[in-house]
C-alpha cells in the first residue's frame, strides 16, 4: 500500500502548514527522533506499570482470598486497605516521570510477555507473604491485630520495591537508575506505612525491632523476586541473552 503525507518544515507559511499532515516546529530532522524516543520512553512506563499492576493485583486478590478460605484469617482490616490504596498512589503517579531506556528498533506489546512476568511476579509475592503470615503467627505466636500489622506492613513495603523490579528488564541496580521523584516518593510512602505499624496509628503497633525484621524479609524477597524476574525473560526469550 503506497501512502502520501505532506510535511511542512519549520519557518513554512500558515498556508503549508494548513495543508501538511506533519508540522516540524523546530529545523531539521532532530524532532522526528525526539519524538520517537519520547513514544518509546512513554511506552516502556506503560509497560511497567502494567507488569506492576497485574503483579499486585494477583498478589493481594490471591493471598487475601486464600487467607481467608483456607485459614478463615483476615490479613488486613478495611481501614488498611483504604491506607494502603491511599500509600500506593504516590509512587504509581511517579511511574510516569521515571527514567526508562530507550529501544534502537521499534516497540510493540507482547501481552504473553506482560502475563508470564506478572504472573511469576504476583504468585513469588503470594508464597512471601504467607511467609510473613507463618512467622508471625505460627513461631512468633502473636495476637491477630499484631499479625495483621505485620501483614500490612510488608505489602506496603514489598508492593513498592516491586515498581524498581518491574521497571526494568535487567538488574535492578543497572542503569538507568530510578528517577529521584519515583526514589522519593517510594521511600516517603514506606516511612509512613512503617511509623503507622510503629506508634499503632489505626493498626496494632509492633515497634521498632519488628518493623525492621519485615523491612529484612521484604528485601530479601526483593532481591530474589528481581533474579527470578531475569530467569523468566531468559526463558521466554532464549535467542536474547539477558545480562
Amino acid at each position: 500500500k503506497k501512502a502520501d503525507a505532506g510535511i511542512a518544515v519549520s519557518g513554512a507559511t500558515d498556508a503549508a502548514r494548513a495543508a501538511a499532515d506533519l508540522v516540524l516546529l523546530a529545523p531539521g530532522l532532530s524532532v522526528i527522533v525526539d519524538a520517537i524516543k519520547g513514544a518509546r520512553v512513554t511506552f516502556e512506563r506503560m509497560k511497567s506499570y502494567s507488569i506492576y499492576r497485574i503483579a499486585e493485583t494477583i498478589r493481594v486478590i490471591l493471598f487475601m482470598t486464600a487467607s481467608i478460605v483456607i485459614f478463615n484469617f483476615y490479613p488486613v482490616t478495611a481501614i488498611m486497605i483504604i491506607i494502603l490504596a491511599f500509600l500506593n498512589d504516590l509512587p504509581i503517579l511517579a511511574i510516569a516521570y521515571d527514567r526508562t531506556r530507550v529501544d534502537a528498533k521499534p516497540v510493540k506489546w507482547n501481552m504473553g510477555e506482560v502475563m508470564s512476568i506478572s504472573t511469576v511476579l504476583g504468585i513469588l509475592g503470594v508464597i512471601s507473604s504467607f511467609g510473613i503470615f507463618y512467622i508471625a503467627e505460627e513461631y512468633m505466636h502473636f495476637s491477630e491485630p499484631v499479625v495483621q500489622s505485620f501483614i500490612f506492613l510488608k505489602l506496603a513495603v514489598a508492593g513498592h520495591l516491586t515498581i524498581f523490579i518491574t521497571r526494568t528488564e535487567d538488574r535492578f541496580w543497572r542503569r538507568p537508575h530510578p528517577a529521584p521523584v519515583l526514589l522519593w516518593a517510594a521511600a516517603l510512602t514506606k516511612v509512613l506505612a512503617t511509623l503507622f505499624v510503629v506508634y499503632g496509628w489505626f493498626v496494632a503497633p509492633i515497634g521498632w525491632k519488628y518493623a525492621l525484621l519485615v523491612w529484612g524479609y521484604a528485601i530479601a524477597w526483593f532481591v530474589i523476586n528481581d533474579f527470578v524476574k531475569i530467569w523468566t525473560y531468559r526463558l521466554l526469550r532464549k535467542d536474547k541473552v539477558i545480562a
